[in-house]
């Protein structure tokens, strides 16, 4: 697992010692140090690095991780070492976000430097981590040390008090914890989102004598599993009652805002929700992380969206999905708080070399990590899809009355229902509405409702939660609203959200939050005047 920037920074100060990082014309370049000085790339959808000395080593269409790169070896001891940065917003066929550009967002990205010592921990990994057996948490790890062979480790798991429950010296093991406390989603226990430490010290040998390195990976147990009709955490039915996100603000654009990720949780936990899908991307290390201390549950989507041409489904492209999903599971998959993968949003999965291409990707991720559920979300007739039956549960988005059947609030009960009727009569299993909603422009009134007031979207919303709320208590296990936040694009009938960029609320939130016969939680689609704090 790459190291995220709050874990690195806050190493920083004593890994720094003998390293002075200078600025001379305006360039930021790194002396000579027993320490190894390494670059780190954030927000970008495609980029390459391009060095001054013509060693050109890229690093192409991973935008969505931080690949950390050594600086030392690609210069010699106090030479000037120019970095230059090349950002390629360009879409191809064959990437895993095909074909063009459609939004105009503004890129947000950042160059830093971060020290660690000659001999390092380079990975710490839980495969399969999180078991339970007889009422013990089971944690295996696996580490990964770069730079020397003679080394020795202590491997410790602390309690949230900072007790030491569980330890080891060996570089891949199982920690037995007795009496485990769980890590459960917020809102479904009293003490939600239960974290161990998993401490890493290693002491290596070097020619310099002995160099030190520590590592602390936050951990929680708990498990995840499907049947028919349920999907289980801890062996407890969840329901997904949450939102779809970006990582935008109309203030700084597209990419990761550390004031906006606060922001945004404190309204989700406001609002009383509990997941939200990445979609079309996997956010940022530090969202996870977030995520994992509140109990904010996640489905962890890969840029798979676009898929809707015939020849976007080549071998090309089906490798490098791979590609992207190992990478995507190799970042993300120590984080409690992610409990299922999203392989594609929409694809055209109603061609048959969709259904080949998407039975691969979803195999290949389910041979990564056994222990999640994959899915990929459908915007396909039931009769018509050709991959559904490979995911283990059934996404769907659908828009009645708004991409359709314009002003028809009338139909979808019936539409819904069926919808939902169909498509668990043939595969039996859970579902999930991963995409429903309406925009609104705030202060828009009329009755009868018209589309872009409020008073639609509040009508719209009515109708689908009298049927969520029928199928809740059978099949369907979660529904996320489209969007958390309107993201910039242009104006048009595609822009719909629960916040506008401020964000505020408007009054059919309050509708929803005091009007409890029609429904037992507040809703989540908002746009308005009232400000949320």
């Amino acid at each position: 697992m790459a190291r995220g920037s709050a874990v690195a920074w806050a190493a920083l100060g004593p890994l720094l010692w003998g390293c002075a990082l200078g600025l001379q014309g305006g360039m930021l370049y790194p002396q000579e140090s027993p320490s190894r000085e390494r670059k780190e790339l954030d927000g970008l959808w495609s980029f390459r690095a391009d060095f001054s000395d013509n060693r050109r080593r890229g690093f192409e269409e991973q935008w969505y991780r931080r690949p950390l790169r050594e600086v030392r070896s690609r210069g010699r001891a106090g030479r000037r070492l120019k970095l230059g940065l090349q950002v390629l917003l360009g879409l191809q066929a064959r990437t895993t976000t095909p074909g063009k550009t459609w939004f105009p967002y503004v890129t947000q990205a950042g160059l830093e430097l971060l020290g660690t010592p000659v001999c390092v921990t380079q990975v710490v990994s839980l495969p399969q981590p999180w078991s339970l057996l007889f009422l013990a948490g089971l944690v295996n790890y696996q580490i990964s040390v770069k730079g020397n062979n003679l080394f020795e480790l202590e491997v410790r798991l602390l309690d949230a008090e900072n007790k030491v429950v569980a330890n080891g010296s060996v570089t891949q093991g199982q920690l037995k914890v007795p009496g485990a406390s769980l890590w459960w989603p917020y809102l479904m226990h009293e003490r939600p989102a239960y974290l161990y430490s998993l401490e890493v010290r290693l002491t290596a040998q070097t020619s310099l004598g002995p160099v030190s390195d520590f590592y602390t990976l936050p951990v929680g147990i708990r498990t995840v599993a499907v049947t028919e009709s349920h999907f289980l955490i801890n062996g407890k039915p969840f329901y997904f009652h949450g939102v779809n996100k970006h990582e935008d603000a109309d203030i700084r654009g597209k990419g990761f805002d550390w004031p906006l990720l606060v922001k945004d949780f404190n309204l989700l936990r406001w609002l009383g929700a509990n997941a939200f899908r990445t979609s079309h991307y996997p956010y940022a290390e530090e969202v996870l992380q977030m995520c994992d201390r509140h109990g904010i549950v996640v489905i962890d989507e890969c840029p798979g969206v676009g898929l809707a041409l015939p020849q976007f489904f080549n071998n090309v492209s089906l490798h490098h999905h791979v590609q992207v999903m190992e990478e995507v599971v190799r970042r993300d998959k120590n984080h409690p708080a992610v409990v299922m993968w999203s392989v594609a949003n929409e694809p055209a999965s109603h061609l048959e070399s969709a259904g080949y291409y998407l039975k691969m990707v979803i195999a290949h991720t389910k041979a990564l990590d056994p222990s999640r559920p994959v899915t990929f979300v459908s915007k396909s007739n039931y009769t018509a899809d050709k991959a559904a039956s490979y995911v283990d549960v059934i996404c769907l988005n659908s828009y009645y009355s708004w991409y359709y059947d314009f002003g028809h609030l009338e139909l979808i009960q019936r539409q819904l229902a069926t919808q939902f009727e169909n498509w668990y009569k043939k595969y039996q299993k859970p579902i999930i509405q991963s995409e429903y909603g309406a925009e609104t422009i705030a202060g828009f009134h009329q009755d009868p409702p018209l589309m872009f007031t409020e008073e639609y979207q509040k009508s719209l919303l009515e109708q689908y939660h009298v049927v969520l709320d029928q199928k809740r208590r059978k099949y369907v296990v979660g529904e996320l609203i489209w969007n958390f936040a309107d993201f910039m694009t242009e104006q048009c009938k595609w822009q719909f959200g629960s916040w506008d960029n401020a964000p505020s609320t408007n009054d059919f939130y309050f509708y929803f939050l005091f009007e409890t016969e029609f429904h037992s939680l507040p809703r989540l689609e908002c746009n308005g005047a009232i400000a949320a704090h």
